[in-house]
C-alpha cells in the first residue's frame, strides 16, 4: 500500500486534472481547473501542457477536453462516445434553450436515437415512429444522411422506405435528396415528423462516427431555437471533442 510519504505530487496533481476535464459537460479553461483542483495556475499550466503533449488532454477552442490516449484507456469502439459526458452536454443544451435535447447516431447503417435530455417544462417529442422508418422525416435524421458521402447518402435513402408521417413529410427520393445535399449545417424538420413540434439538429464534426444533436420545440417556438442555433453547434463540438478521432471512412459506411 502507498503512504502519502511515497506518492509523487505531481502524478496526483494531473490525475486530478484529468478527472476534472473529464467530468465537465464543457471544455474548461486553466484557470477554472486551477480553482476546481485548489492548485497553483503555474502549476496547472505547467501540467496541462504536459498532458496535451502526451495526447491525454487536447485543446479545444473553448479550453481543455479529453485526448484520444484518455478516451481509449477503456477500450473498444465504445470509447467513441462518452455517456455521462454526453448526456451532460444534452442537459447543458436543454437548459439552454428550453428545449429537449436529442443525439442521434449512424449505427450498423440505420440511424439511432442515443440520448434524450428532456423535463417536465422541456418535453420531448413523442416517438411514435421508430428512426428506422422516419429518418427523412427527422431533422436528427437528415442531419446525420447529410454529412455522409453523396454515395452513402443516396444509397440510405433509396434504400429506405420514406413513410408518409405528416402533411408535411418529404416522400420524394430526388426531392429528399436535394434537401440534403443542400444543406447549409443545419437540418430542419417542421411538423415533419409529428405535428405542431419542430426539430433544428446539426450534424457531429466527427471523423469517429456520424452522429447529430438536435432540439425540439412547439413550431411557435422555432423562431426563437434558430436565433440561438450556434448553441446547437457548439453541443455537437462538444461531444465530437470527446471522440477519438479515426480515418473518415470508418464511420460512414452503411
Amino acid at each position: 500500500m502507498a503512504t502519502p510519504g511515497t506518492l509523487i505530487q505531481s502524478v496526483s496533481r494531473a490525475l486530478h486534472l484529468l478527472d476534472a476535464v473529464g467530468g465537465s459537460a464543457r471544455p474548461m479553461t486553466a484557470k477554472s481547473l486551477s480553482r476546481q483542483t485548489g492548485m497553483p495556475l503555474p502549476t496547472a499550466y505547467h501540467l496541462l501542457r504536459t498532458l496535451v503533449h502526451e495526447g491525454y488532454l487536447a485543446r479545444a477552442p473553448e479550453g481543455y477536453v479529453l485526448g484520444d490516449r484518455a478516451m481509449t484507456l477503456s477500450g473498444g469502439p465504445a470509447a467513441r462516445l462518452r455517456p455521462a459526458h454526453t448526456h451532460q452536454v444534452l442537459e447543458h443544451l436543454r437548459d439552454e434553450l428550453n428545449a429537449a435535447a436529442y443525439l442521434s447516431v449512424l449505427d450498423d447503417g440505420e440511424v439511432r436515437l442515443a440520448d434524450v435530455a428532456d423535463s417536465r417544462t422541456a418535453p420531448r417529442v413523442d416517438l411514435w415512429v421508430g428512426f428506422h422508418d422516419a429518418a427523412h422525416a427527422t431533422a436528427l435524421g437528415k442531419a446525420v444522411l447529410s454529412a455522409l458521402p453523396e454515395p452513402a447518402r443516396r444509397e440510405y435513402v433509396e434504400t429506405h422506405e420514406l413513410a408518409d408521417l405528416t402533411q408535411h413529410t418529404v416522400t420524394s427520393t430526388q426531392v429528399l435528396l436535394r434537401e440534403l445535399s443542400s444543406s447549409s449545417g443545419f437540418a430542419l424538420d417542421r411538423e415533419e415528423y409529428a405535428v405542431g413540434t419542430a426539430c433544428l439538429a446539426v450534424a457531429v464534426p466527427s471523423t469517429a462516427f456520424a452522429g447529430a444533436v438536435a432540439v425540439s420545440v412547439p413550431t411557435r417556438q422555432l423562431p426563437q431555437v434558430l436565433e440561438r442555433r450556434d448553441a446547437i453547434r457548439r453541443a455537437a463540438r462538444l461531444i465530437a471533442y470527446s471522440a477519438p478521432q479515426t480515418p473518415p471512412d470508418a464511420s460512414i459506411t452503411i
